[in-house]
């Protein structure tokens, strides 16, 4: 099955990006309800997961996000969709999967993390849809990372 890509450019570039940063993000729902994580400092919501790390699969990526920034264990199902976003000299590769929630872990969180108070919420899916369809207002990261989201919900959505 070919896995629709996406680009999404906040302005027009010419030159290849300084740096790539390939990541593996999860759409979990369960009994309606998608799993996102919320930055209880800074009021983000983002689908959970985060970068690959050494030489792990984008599925293995995919797992260890989930446990350590959710506290959830998942079985990847299969890539649903891949974004492009090229911001600030940076491409991000945001690769999502659609997964099973398998259990229970503990979370294990980055002093980042712990410093923006990221917690696992569970959301209907059109009150998500409705906090990423807010981002024209948002500061450009915030935006990008919320038009992202909004996107991949859209899609998903229309395929279920």
């Amino acid at each position: 099955m070919n896995v629709p890509v996406l680009n999404q450019y906040n302005i027009e570039y010419s030159e290849p990006p300084e740096r790539i940063r390939e990541a593996a993000r999860a759409i979990a729902v369960r009994d309606g309800k998608i799993l996102l994580t919320y930055e209880e400092n800074t009021g983000v919501y983002m689908s959970p997961g985060g970068g690959v790390e050494d030489c792990e699969t984008l599925e293995e990526c995919c797992i260890r996000e989930l446990q350590e920034e959710a506290g959830v264990k998942v079985k990847p199902i299969r890539r649903f969709m891949t974004i492009n976003e090229y911001s600030f000299e940076t491409l991000y590769i945001s690769n999502y999967f659609l997964c099973e929630i398998t259990g229970e872990a503990a979370q294990s969180l980055t002093q980042i993390e712990i410093e923006h108070g990221v917690t696992p919420k569970w959301l209907d899916i059109e009150e998500a849809v409705k906090i990423f369809s807010t981002y024209p207002e948002k500061q450009p990261d915030i935006r990008s990372l919320y038009l992202r989201e909004y996107t991949v919900l859209g899609e998903y959505i229309k395929q279920i």
